[in-house]
């Protein structure tokens, strides 16, 4: 295989892929209370994982006491906080919302002194905390549809410049 037979390949994989996110993106939109709840379970596994994996950590650290016990603790804090996420997913979603609601002002002020455009990202903070809990219907699940259509786009856009380059390198 050579080299534009490499990257034509490649090139399709990225338009595949970039088709599959911009799709996934308008579904996340178009069901953000869904795309929420999915997010929120995964996040619940991958805090329960983080759990067991404190947990493993703290047996094998050979810190002594003080170290396990540590160790110990934020795999409880881990394991208790996925276990709710997973158990009650729409309440997490609330409590998630109101965190990116936090983070998004907290980002806000921290960029104002540098970016003009941290209007927009205070502003989509405010609207959030202050529409909190009911914004946790559409907050999460929109823009991570919003995050999945640029990247679509982006692929898109890469393969594109790659199905070009192909061409024009045979």
């Amino acid at each position: 295989m050579n080299d534009s037979t490499s990257t034509a390949a490649t090139g399709k994989g990225n338009m595949i892929w970039g088709i599959l996110m911009l799709i996934c993106g308008f579904l996340a939109i178009t069901l953000p209370l869904a795309s929420g709840i999915g997010v929120a379970i995964v996040i619940g596994w991958l805090l329960l994982i983080s759990g067991v994996w404190h947990l493993l950590f703290g047996f094998r650290s050979g810190s002594g006491v003080g170290g396990f016990l540590w160790q110990l603790l934020l795999a409880i804090v881990y394991g208790a906080a996925g276990l709710m996420l997973l158990f009650y997913p729409l309440a997490g979603l609330a409590w998630l919302t109101l965190v990116l609601a936090t983070f998004l002002l907290i980002e806000a002020a921290l960029e104002f002194v540098l970016y003009f455009n941290a209007i927009i990202t205070l502003l989509l903070g405010i609207l959030i905390w202050a529409r909190w809990p009911f914004s946790s219907v559409w907050a999460i699940g929109t823009l991570i549809g919003v995050s999945l259509i640029f990247s679509g786009i982006s692929r898109l856009m890469l393969s594109s410049a790659l199905s070009r380059e192909a061409r024009a390198a045979v």
